[in-house]
C-alpha cells in the first residue's frame, strides 16, 4: 500500500509541475525575467562569504593599506546588498502580476470546463466539493510560483555556487559542503514526497468530502427541517469530520517528525563543517580568514538549506492542494463538440430520430434500439408512459445532454452531433418540473433566456406567463431577489418565472417537463393558460404523468422501455380496447374519484 501511495505521489508531482509550467508558457517574458532577476540576486549572496573572509584576512594584517582595502570591501558588500534587494523587489513584482493572471485564468478555465461537463457528472458530484477543489487549487498556484521561482531556484544556485567558490579556494571544504548539502536535500525531499505527501493527499480528499457534506446539508436545509433531522445531520457530519481529524492528525504528526529531522540534520552538518575547519586550522592548512570564510558561507548557506527543506515541504503541500484541480482540468467533458462545429439554425423545428441506439453508461442493455420517430414543425406532441419508459431520455437526447451510440438525430435536417451544443440548447426553451432560479433579481432570472432584452420585453413575457401581477406585489417588484434556487417564491411562482423565461427566449422548439405537477388548482389554471399561449406556433414536446394535461395535444406517444407502443390523439388512444394509454387514463380517473370521495 505504501508503494502505491508513493507512486501516486511521484505521478502527482510530475502532473502538477507539468501543469504549472504549461501555465508559465503563457507569460514567457515575465517567467524569463523572474528567473534572470532571481539568479542575479542570488549571485550577490554567493560572493558575500568570500568577500567577508578576505576582509577579515586584510584586517588581521593591521596595516593602513589593509584598512583601506577592508573599507573598499565593506562598500562592495553594501553595494551587493542593495543590488540584491533591488533585483528581488523587481522579481517579486513580476511574480505577483504573473501569479494573479494565472490564478484568474485558471479559475475562469476551471469554471468554464465544469459548466461544460455532462449532466451525469453534475448529478454525481457535490457542488461544495467542486468549489473547494477550485479555490484550494487556485491558491496553490500562488504557493508554487513563490516556491519554484523565488525560493527553490535561488537555494539551488546558492548551494552549487557556494560549493564551487569554496572548492576553488579550498577544495576539501568545497567538497564537504557540497556533499553534505546534497545529502540534506535528498533526505528532506524523500521525507516530504514519500512520507508526508501520501498523508497530505488523504487529508485533502477528506477535506473535500467534508466541504461537500456541509454544502449538501445546507442546500437541503428545508428537507432537514421538514423531518426534524437536525440531530441526524449533526451525527452524519460528526462522522465525516472525525475521519478528517484523524487523517489531518496523521499528516500534522508527520510534519513534526519532518521538522525535527530537518533541524537534527542541520545541527549535524554544522558540527561537521566547523569541526573540519578547526581540524584544518589546527594542521596549519587554513588561516583565520579561511575559517571566517567557511563560517560566513555556512551561515548564509544554512538559511538557504532551511529554506530548501521548508520549500520542499511547501511544494509538497501545494502539489497536494492542486492535484484535484489538475485532475478536474484533465477530465473528459463527456459530451464534446466536434472540431470546428458550427452553430445550428433552427427555423421550423422539425425533429427526426433516425435509427437511434442509446444506453446509459451504467446500463448493460440499450434503452433505444433502432429507434425512429418524426415530429413535424409546429406539432404538439405528448410523451406519456410509466417511469423509466424513456420519456426524459427522449428530451435529453434532443438537447444532446447525452451522446447516442448509433443512428442520427436531426433538427431541421441538421445532425445535432455536428453542431455547437450551446447554439442547439439556446434555441430550445424548456420549462422543467422543478424550475431552478438563480439567487438574483426576478428581472435577471427572466432575462436569462435573452440577456440583452429590454425591460419592456421582460415585463411583456411576465404578463404572458401570468407572472406580472405577483411580481409587482413583491417588496421591490422586478428587482426582488428570489433567494438561492428561488426558495423565496412558491412552486407556482417559480413555474411562472420559468414560463416567462421561455416566452422571452422565443425558441422554435418548446419542452414542457411535467410543468404543472405538484401545484394547487389556481396555480395550475394560471400556468395552463400561460402554457397554451406559449405553445402557439412552436414545435412542443410535453412530458406528462397527469394525462389530463395532454388531452388537447396533436399527438401522443405512449412509451414503454424505449419503444413507442402506441401513438395518436387522445380520442384515438382512449378508444383502443386494452391499450396502455387507456389503462393509464382509467387508473388516474379512478384515483381522482376515490380522492374526491374521501374528501
Amino acid at each position: 500500500m505504501a508503494n502505491k501511495s508513493q507512486g501516486l505521489s511521484r505521478q502527482a508531482i510530475i502532473k502538477v509541475l507539468g501543469f504549472i509550467i504549461q501555465r508559465w508558457r503563457g507569460y514567457p517574458l515575465k517567467a524569463c525575467g523572474i528567473t534572470v532577476l532571481m539568479l542575479l540576486a542570488t549571485i550577490t549572496d554567493v560572493f558575500t562569504p568570500a568577500i567577508t573572509g578576505k576582509m577579515i584576512n586584510t584586517l588581521s594584517e593591521r596595516t593602513n593599506e589593509g584598512w583601506h582595502q577592508a573599507l573598499g570591501l565593506l562598500v562592495t558588500l553594501l553595494g551587493l546588498g542593495i543590488i540584491g534587494i533591488l533585483l528581488r523587489t523587481a522579481a517579486m513584482r513580476l511574480v505577483i502580476t504573473m501569479t494573479l493572471s494565472i490564478m484568474q485564468r485558471l479559475i475562469q478555465d476551471a469554471f468554464a470546463r465544469i459548466q461544460r461537463f455532462s449532466g451525469d457528472w453534475h448529478a454525481n458530484t457535490f457542488a461544495g466539493s467542486t468549489v473547494r477543489k477550485i479555490t484550494r487549487g487556485s491558491w496553490a498556484v500562488d504557493s508554487l510560483d513563490d516556491i519554484l521561482l523565488v525560493e527553490l531556484l535561488p537555494c539551488i544556485v546558492m548551494l552549487f555556487g557556494t560549493s564551487i567558490m569554496l572548492a576553488f579556494h579550498w577544495l576539501m571544504m568545497g567538497l564537504i559542503v557540497g556533499a553534505l548539502s546534497i545529502i540534506y536535500i535528498v533526505v528532506v525531499s524523500s521525507l516530504s514526497l514519500f512520507y508526508m505527501s501520501p498523508a497530505a493527499s488523504l487529508a485533502n480528499a477528506q477535506d473535500t468530502r467534508m466541504s461537500g457534506t456541509l454544502a449538501d446539508a445546507i442546500t437541503c436545509n428545508a428537507v432537514v427541517k421538514a423531518f426534524g433531522a437536525e440531530r441526524r445531520e449533526d451525527e452524519h457530519l460528526q462522522g465525516v469530520v472525525s475521519k478528517w481529524q484523524r487523517r489531518t492528525l496523521r499528516w500534522w504528526s508527520r510534519m513534526v517528525v519532518y521538522g525535527v529531522s530537518q533541524q537534527s540534520m542541520m545541527w549535524v552538518i554544522q558540527l561537521i563543517i566547523f569541526g573540519a575547519g578547526l581540524w584544518l586550522w589546527h594542521r596549519h592548512e587554513a588561516n583565520v580568514g579561511d575559517i571566517a570564510y567557511v563560517m560566513s558561507a555556512f551561515f548564509v548557506l544554512q538559511g538557504y538549506l532551511r529554506d530548501i527543506g521548508m520549500q520542499i515541504r511547501g511544494m509538497q503541500r501545494a502539489v497536494n492542494d492542486m492535484e484535484e484541480l489538475v485532475d478536474l482540468m484533465h477530465q473528459p467533458l463527456g459530451v464534446e463538440d466536434i472540431p470546428n462545429a458550427r452553430p445550428i439554425a433552427i427555423t421550423e423545428g422539425k425533429i427526426v430520430f433516425d435509427h437511434v441506439d442509446f444506453r446509459y453508461p451504467n446500463r448493460e442493455q440499450n434503452l433505444y434500439d433502432n429507434f425512429s420517430i418524426t415530429i413535424q414543425p409546429g406539432e404538439r406532441v405528448g410523451l406519456v408512459g410509466h417511469s423509466g419508459s424513456g420519456k426524459s431520455s427522449f428530451i435529453k437526447l434532443i438537447q444532446r445532454i447525452h451522446d447516442i451510440e448509433g443512428g442520427t438525430i436531426f433538427i431541421d435536417g441538421q445532425d445535432i452531433s455536428r453542431v455547437q451544443q450551446s447554439s442547439l440548447r439556446s434555441q430550445i426553451a424548456i420549462v422543467q418540473q422543478e424550475p431552478i432560479l438563480f439567487h438574483r433579481t426576478l428581472t435577471e432570472n427572466i432575462a436569462y433566456a435573452r440577456p440583452h432584452a429590454s425591460q419592456e420585453e421582460i415585463e411583456e413575457a411576465a404578463r404572458l406567463a401570468n407572472a406580472d401581477e405577483f411580481i409587482r406585489a413583491q417588496p421591490q417588484g422586478y428587482a426582488t431577489l428570489v433567494g438561492e434556487r428561488g426558495v423565496k417564491l412558491s412552486g407556482g411562482e417559480r413555474q411562472r418565472i420559468a414560463i416567462a423565461r421561455a416566452f422571452l427566449a422565443n425558441s422554435p422548439i418548446l419542452i414542457l417537463d411535467e410543468a404543472t405537477s405538484s401545484l394547487d388548482s389556481e396555480s395550475e389554471r394560471q400556468i395552463q393558460e400561460a402554457i397554451e399561449r406559449l405553445m402557439v406556433g412552436r414545435t412542443t414536446l410535453v412530458v406528462a404523468h397527469r394525462l389530463s394535461t395532454v388531452r388537447s395535444l396533436d399527438r401522443l406517444l405512449v412509451m414503454d422501455h424505449g419503444k413507442v407502443r402506441e401513438e395518436g390523439s387522445h380520442e384515438a388512444l382512449i378508444s383502443i380496447e386494452g391499450g396502455i394509454y387507456r389503462r393509464l387514463y382509467e387508473r388516474q380517473a379512478l384515483d381522482l374519484i376515490d380522492n374526491a370521495g374521501q374528501a
